[in-house]
């Protein structure tokens, strides 16, 4: 047996990270411009900064803290997700960011074999937590074709003709990789289809704030929901890594199941991060706010440089920090565009496929500030316009 056929298979037969792809793509591109990750170019507030620089010398830092967070920051977030969130039954897990928070949910819902659902366009970290945790039987549903939402209409029908039903059902709101907002009433049907067919409903909440236009983000609450959210953009915090799970409180064993998979993943998160966490909450959600309407000639510049593709065939905007676009439908490989992209016009997004959707483009306006959002989506207009004039000319 070769030491390859010695991996885990549930690991192996996982996607490959598309960041990683596109992060080889990059290295390899030369001056290649980003507009592909899903980042912000703000760091965290100055004055979170200011106070947590001390802290190095601090003893506790460099010790284990409470698996389940800084019991100032719980506390914190426990009064943050009231006042702002509306979620009065919830207690809070801090992890290591939100793609760890989703991992812990994973392990702690699901046994392989188990049955979950997701929409295209999905997150693609979220799709690959369920494969390399044993969880392959993932039904992907679709989206509305107008505005991208997930079709609640297609999920009712499902759970009412799948025995047993789904274990879990997920949400991203505001859209990865979509940028597109669920509003509140799709948001609550969700919640009352997952209740009444005993399913779980995770909703990623990581973009909360970002939203646009005067749309309002919601989230909903029960015994059967968790909600995720996140420091990595709102704050600038990416490579701090700090996000939570807000869970019901009412679920009887659920924090003490949640504990075992803490315990042996990061055991807490790391306790510097957590106390700039803290520090970047007083500043309250005007700081982030203050930062997201920043964005907003960000998305003008990308989505004037999408619009070669035609009005119908662009996407998202709503919310969080991406366009979706659909190629023309002779594209269907998106994932060649995009080195096309990179290679001839020193611009990089992301592949549609990679969430589930082949044929179309992902692209983020959060992670680079005007003047450079500017040359990144001159460059993209370029090539868009040449793709749609003459095809991937080298």
């Amino acid at each position: 047996m070769s030491s390859y056929g010695m991996l885990a298979r549930r690991v192996v037969e996982t996607e490959t990270p598309v960041m990683v792809q596109i992060q080889e793509l990059i290295r390899g591109a030369g001056d290649a411009m980003s507009l592909a990750q899903g980042v912000v170019y703000w760091q965290p507030p100055k004055q979170a900064l200011e106070k947590v620089k001390d802290l190095v010398w601090e003893p506790s830092v460099s010790r284990y803290g409470a698996d389940d967070g800084l019991p100032e920051l719980r506390e914190a977030l426990v009064e943050k997700l009231r006042q702002e969130n509306k979620l009065y039954k919830s207690s809070v897990m801090v992890t290591a960011g939100a793609n760890q928070a989703f991992v812990n949910l994973v392990l702690t819902l699901c046994d392989a074999g188990d049955l979950v659902v997701m929409f295209a366009p999905y997150y693609f970290n979220a799709y690959m937590s369920f494969q390399m945790t044993g969880v392959t039987n993932i039904l992907v549903g679709p989206s509305n074709p107008k505005t991208l939402h997930p079709d609640a209409d297609w999920l009712e029908k499902i759970l009412l003709e799948t025995k047993p039903a789904p274990k879990v059902v997920t949400v991203v709101n505001p859209g990865n990789p979509s940028g597109t907002y669920i509003p509140e009433p799709l948001l609550k049907r969700f919640a009352d289809l997952c209740r009444n067919a005993g399913s779980w409903l995770v909703v990623d909440n990581t973009y909360e704030y970002f939203m646009y236009d005067g749309l309002k983000h919601t989230c909903v609450e029960g015994d059967h929901i968790v909600n995720i959210f996140s420091f990595s953009k709102a704050y600038g915090m990416m490579g701090w890594r700090v996000g939570y799970i807000a869970y019901p409180s009412n679920v009887e064993g659920l924090g003490a199941q949640l504990l075992k998979v803490q315990d042996n993943i990061p055991i807490c998160a790391s306790i510097f991060s957590q106390h700039l966490a803290l520090y970047s909450l007083e500043m309250g959600p005007e700081w982030v706010t203050k930062q997201v309407k920043s964005l907003v000639i960000n998305r003008s510049l990308i989505m004037d440089a999408l619009s070669p593709l035609g009005k119908d065939s662009v996407k998202g905007g709503e919310g969080a920090i991406y366009l979706f676009a659909k190629l023309p439908d002779k594209y269907h490989d998106d994932f060649e565009v995009v080195r096309w992209l990179a290679r001839k016009h020193r611009v990089v997004v992301i592949p549609g496929s990679a969430c589930g959707t082949p044929g179309s483009l992902r692209v983020s306006f959060g992670g680079l500030r005007e003047d450079e959002t500017q040359i990144a989506a001159g460059r993209l207009k370029k090539g868009i316009e040449e793709l749609v004039r003459d095809g991937m000319l080298q």
